[in-house]
């Protein structure tokens, strides 16, 4: 949800401001870039060069920027529109006052004031200046403005006294910014399962049957799936690549009869499905209990087929929205056009080994969709995450057809 995004955060002077330096800390962690807007009060409660550090750049307090003798100024237009969200935490009665009424007496309201993108703040403040009708008249108004409040909690205040008025905790924010930011998203509410990578079969306790997958491609359609807003099970076989989104939920496997009972759990509360990983067709019919030595210059393996993962789905599939991939070296359209009906599959992302950039163990892919229609989409070679992009903008374009 943060990841590349440009956050503005503006800190006010309340005691909450304490709390910014793990708020700057999070949104880092998220993958955002930071840039702090300080009001001259605000100082006093928390260090610049702290959250300087922990932002990695410079903290803004006043217009006028003085470095090495040359006078400069902060461009607060440019700040304005820079920000991709704006988070002004803590935000007290003053801080709430001025923007509700646009008084313009400092920088962070200037930019407030300039700013073009979403706008949340966290109010802090003592109890009865929480509770007190002119501040309840400036959070009605900066909502009227398309502005966002985070309610404050309940607990013990600076004063001493316990009851409403303390600044949401970090963690808390970052959630619900998070989780309103989703409610716009087009697979907000959706669930979504992803298979990804290859599956291993064992011939004894160090061999096994593979191929060459590195899970890539539905590594970038889960992250794709979340970014839209889905929560998303992520069933990978092998693979050394980790997810960090809080919206996936990975779940590894090893072999194809895990990957199949795993993907059958889930399948049933799932609004899309997309099966992208590289199954083996095929296991040893036995598994040796000890590594098989080599004594012999032949070794003889009798193997059997596995589950149809997403064969047995597509026989399940009620009102789940099913997307397999094809990975062809001949006949490529009329090939994926016969496993999408036999499998009663939704869409069908195509992939031809004779494509340079396509396959196995690279950062690209070129595809082509094709839904059960049999309408075709034709993509160039791109990097898999835009590749997950595209493939996702085909199902939504369908289900909300």
């Amino acid at each position: 949800m943060f990841g590349g995004k440009n956050i503005l955060l503006g800190i006010t002077g309340g005691i909450a401001a304490y709390k910014t330096t793990f708020l700057v800390r999070l949104l880092i962690k998220a993958g955002a870039d930071v840039k702090v807007v300080l009001t001259e009060s605000a100082g006093s409660f928390v260090s610049p060069l702290t959250l300087a550090t922990l932002s990695k750049n410079p903290v803004l307090t006043s217009f006028v920027k003085e470095e090495e003798h040359i006078t400069d100024w902060n461009n607060h237009v440019e700040l304005g529109l820079w920000a991709d969200l704006m988070l002004i935490a803590p935000a007290t009665a003053n801080t709430l006052s001025k923007m509700a009424n646009g008084v313009c007496d400092n920088l962070l309201l200037a930019v407030y004031l300039s700013a073009k993108c979403p706008v949340f703040f966290a109010p802090a403040m003592d109890l009865d200046m929480y509770q007190h009708p002119s501040t309840q008249v400036s959070f009605e108004k900066l909502r009227s403005f398309g502005n966002v409040i985070i309610p404050a909690t309940s607990g013990e205040l600076a004063s001493g006294l316990y009851g409403e008025g303390r600044m949401a905790e970090p963690e808390d924010i970052i959630v619900f910014i998070q989780e309103h930011l989703a409610q716009g998203l087009p697979l907000h509410n959706k669930k979504v399962l992803v298979t990804a990578g290859p599956t291993y079969e064992a011939i004894d306790p160090v061999r096994f049957i593979g191929n060459h997958s590195s899970g890539l491609m539905g590594y970038e359609i889960a992250k794709a799936s979340a970014d839209l807003g889905a929560q998303v099970i992520l069933v990978s076989g092998p693979s050394h690549l980790n997810v960090t989104h809080p919206a996936i939920n990975l779940q590894r496997v090893v072999s194809a009869e895990q990957m199949y009972h795993t993907a059958h759990e889930h399948f049933p509360e799932t609004d899309i499905a997309v099966c992208a990983a590289a199954v083996s067709d095929y296991r040893p019919r036995t598994v040796a209990d000890q590594k098989i030595k080599k004594e012999e210059n032949e070794l003889t393996l009798e193997l059997v087929k596995n589950k149809d993962i997403l064969l047995s789905l597509g026989e399940q599939k009620k009102d789940q929205y099913l997307v397999g991939f094809a990975l062809e070296t001949e006949n490529e359209i009329e090939n994926a056009k016969k496993k999408l009906k036999k499998k009663n599959l939704d869409a069908i992302v195509l992939n031809s080994l004779n494509d340079t950039g396509a396959g196995f163990g690279k950062s690209t892919n070129k595809i082509t969709f094709i839904d059960k229609n049999l309408n075709l989409t034709a993509f160039d070679v791109k990097e898999k995450s835009v590749v997950a992009s595209d493939i996702l903008k085909e199902i939504i374009n369908r289900i909300h057809a």
